[in-house]
């Protein structure tokens, strides 16, 4: 449950983004990050790099909600949104701290987490996220770029929708179907823990 809880002010705002107003969708996934940060700290559990990198991202989504253009923002919402989680998604590689580690950790004893195997298998996952958040970084990017005038609220151009929404979503899915299936590969023919 604890990944699903990293998730979601992203998830609020993937929900929210084009939806409501633009100001109402970043400020309650700004709400959402900050609370999660609040709900770690008071739980004794320390900040997570996904739930700083939320906080960050839609921080500066909403300065850039209430200072760019409605235009503007009906463009690049989407790319810069995705790009602030393959931000925060990388960070933690780099740090050396893969934030599926960060909760993959919880509840597994000293041996587990010590591991060679945990430590692969969470840098692993952790990588393979950061590529999806990648492409759907670049996919987001795209109607925009060949597209000038492209919004996130245009269900009619196949550039748009398709790019915007239909291939990034994939991608998370496969993501999410990947992180289910890797661990239990890599773990295959190992005893079961006692």
């Amino acid at each position: 449950m604890g990944t699903l809880f990293g998730f979601a002010p992203w998830i609020v705002y993937w929900v929210l983004v084009g939806n409501v107003p633009f100001l109402t969708a970043v400020l309650v996934a700004f709400g959402t990050a900050i609370g999660t940060l609040i709900v770690s700290q008071i739980s004794g559990k320390p900040g997570r790099t996904l739930q700083f990198g939320a906080a960050v991202t839609f921080a500066v989504l909403t300065v850039l909600t209430l200072v760019a253009s409605q235009q503007f923002m009906e463009r690049w919402m989407q790319p810069l949104g995705n790009a602030g989680i393959f931000l925060a998604a990388l960070a933690s590689v780099l740090s050396r701290r893969p934030f599926i580690r960060e909760y993959a950790e919880e509840g597994q004893p000293p041996e587990v987490v010590n591991s060679d195997l945990f430590g692969k298998i969470t840098t692993r996952l952790t990588w393979i996220w950061v590529a999806v958040f990648g492409g759907m970084t670049v996919s987001s990017a795209i109607p925009p770029i060949v597209q000038g005038d492209a919004t996130i609220l245009d269900t009619k151009t196949p550039l748009s929708f398709v790019f915007y929404w239909v291939v990034p979503f994939a991608l998370l899915a496969v993501g999410a179907l990947v992180s289910k299936i890797l661990p239990d590969r890599m773990t295959a023919g190992l005893p079961a823990p006692k």
